[in-house]
């Protein structure tokens, strides 16, 4: 029969003190008297007792893991923006020396929070790196609440104080807005994400702020909410074009890429030209972006300074450097190409 390996109380048991006072005398990190500490040292020799390593580093010391979970764009696969970030967010950590620890992303409150808990729980990681936050994010009330040290790659509510890097996505479609105006367009529509989307409605911020300040009507007829897909871009665009020449847009801006891509499908299905019979302005720049007949015009993140700081600024965190919740808002450049 195999011997049962000793306990740290088994040993406390044997030298008559409590096992908090062996693991501090094992550790070094307790000054009693020298009786005692050698009946402690002689009891631990006695029944072979020897520490769980392992154990005492997930209590005693960092991972040096951050985790990360995101959410699959089911009408995307190819997420060129995403992958940018997660390859800017290791290259940043390494230089740390920390790692990045993937993990399911699940749907609902109550399993979201029970993944976040578990790796909590089990000391895998330091901290955390959220995305894709929304209005009323449970991760963030649930990990302030924890005291556990977390950036987000997002804001949610106004209200919530958190460290948190953004791209100032208003500032994004307000130039691109702007862009089209000064051009001479004056029926400009948009294509974005449904209300409840918080980044769709910080970049159509943008848009109506510009339209706005020209002093030109806010159309609801000429905003198209919903799936930010090329399905979505194309039929929306479709439904515009099937009005006269002298009504419909003249420029459409769209929160993202694909949805623009969708528009410009549409525009060289009813023999028109992107850029010289309707404008087209998308946000992101993807890679493809530049390869496109015309050559799409749009809104550039700036994605990889956005991975380098959240890693930056948590790391800080799970570290003691930073006191009060920090946050970078990042700003977007305009790309000029043929459709705008």
């Amino acid at each position: 029969m195999t011997r049962k390996r000793a306990s740290i109380k088994d040993v406390a048991n044997l030298a008559g003190v409590s096992y908090q006072t062996v693991s501090k005398v094992l550790n070094g990190q307790n000054h009693v008297s020298p009786l005692k500490a050698k009946a402690i040292h002689e009891a631990a020799k006695q029944l072979g007792y020897t520490p769980n390593h392992t154990a005492r580093n997930l209590r005693a010391q960092r991972s040096r893991m951050i985790g990360y979970s995101w959410v699959t764009a089911k009408a995307d696969p190819a997420h060129h923006i995403l992958d940018m970030f997660l390859t800017s967010m290791v290259v940043e950590a390494e230089a740390a020396g920390y790692h990045l620890l993937p993990f399911p992303y699940r749907e609902g409150d109550e399993a979201l929070i029970s993944s976040y808990n578990e790796l909590i729980v089990t000391g895998r990681v330091d901290g955390f790196i959220l995305s894709s936050l929304n209005y009323n994010d449970p991760r963030v009330e649930f990990l302030t609440a924890q005291n556990f040290p977390f950036v987000a790659f997002g804001r949610s509510n106004p209200e919530l104080k958190f460290p948190y890097v953004d791209v100032d996505g208003a500032a994004g479609l307000r130039q691109a807005t702007e862009h089209l105006i000064q051009r001479g367009h004056q029926r400009i529509a948009a294509l974005a994400w449904a209300e409840d989307s918080r980044v769709g409605n910080d970049r159509m911020e943008g848009y109506l702020t510009a339209l706005q300040a020209a002093g030109l009507p806010i159309r609801p007829d000429f905003i198209a909410r919903g799936e930010g897909t090329y399905e979505f871009g194309l039929a929306a665009t479709e439904q515009w074009l099937t009005l006269s020449p002298t009504e419909r847009p003249t420029a459409i801006v769209a929160v993202t890429d694909t949805m623009a891509i969708g528009a410009m499908r549409a525009i060289h299905s009813n023999n028109l030209m992107p850029g010289k019979d309707v404008a087209v302005i998308g946000f992101d720049d993807t890679p493809m972006a530049r390869f496109l007949w015309p050559p799409l015009t749009t809104i550039r993140q700036p994605i990889r300074e956005a991975g380098h700081k959240c890693v930056e600024i948590l790391v800080n965190v799970i570290e003691g450097r930073n006191v009060e919740p920090q946050s970078e808002l990042l700003q977007p450049e305009l790309i000029v190409r043929e459709t705008g």
